[in-house]
């Protein structure tokens, strides 16, 4: 790692990371967009943020693409996944060239085999990689909201380890393992820190 890049990861705190993303219109446009749902407890999250900041440190020129954008929120009265995909065809009439991709987190507990969650946040959280524990939002005068439930400190310095929820049961271990193998992200972030997670047990 260069001096450079070595200088600006020391200063890259959450209010940096908020800088980064109010000055980049594309980050911007999906973040109004995903406003205007006006949906409860609702986030802009994992690989929309935590692709920004690996690309950052790297100084890549052009935005490394997502295979999705993964847009969540927290509807404990309508669980109905049909509802996910009629917002998902309205993000889409306002922006089609995004990947999007809408969850409801008060029904995803049922679909992972787990205890609910009691927020979009508590979701996050508990998210495979501390790295991707993030997400975004636009407050009512769109200051851009920042939320780390595992901390910043992984993903500014390009450390890829699984969350404390990860690391519970030995299958929940398979999954996170998969996803780096599926994922290979070091082959696009070449600085990555990759942590296994036998070294947990």
């Amino acid at each position: 790692m260069n001096a450079i890049r070595s200088n600006f990861q020391l200063e890259l705190n959450e209010d940096k990371i908020i800088t980064l993303i109010k000055e980049d219109k594309w980050m911007m446009d999906i973040l109004k967009a995903a406003k205007l749902l006006n949906l409860p407890d609702w986030w802009v999250c994992a690989g929309f943020v935590r692709s920004k900041i690996w690309d950052t440190l790297h100084n890549f020129s052009k935005r490394t693409p997502l295979q999705d954008i993964d847009v969540i929120y927290f509807d404990p009265v309508n669980t109905d996944e049909s509802e996910e995909k009629k917002l998902e065809e309205k993000l889409r009439t306002l922006n089609p060239h995004i990947p999007w991709s809408v969850k409801n987190e008060a029904r995803m507990h049922k679909k992972n085999n787990i205890p609910p969650y009691t927020s979009a946040v508590d979701a996050i959280s508990k998210f495979p990689e501390t790295a991707t524990a993030l997400g975004v939002k636009l407050d009512a005068e769109d200051n851009v909201i920042l939320t780390a439930p595992c901390g910043i400190h992984d993903v500014v310095n390009l450390v890829v380890k699984p969350t404390p929820f990860f690391i519970e049961t030995r299958e929940r271990t398979h999954i996170y393992e998969d996803r780096l193998t599926k994922k290979n992200w070091k082959s696009i972030w070449s600085d990555l820190k990759i942590h296994h997670i036998k070294s947990y047990y």
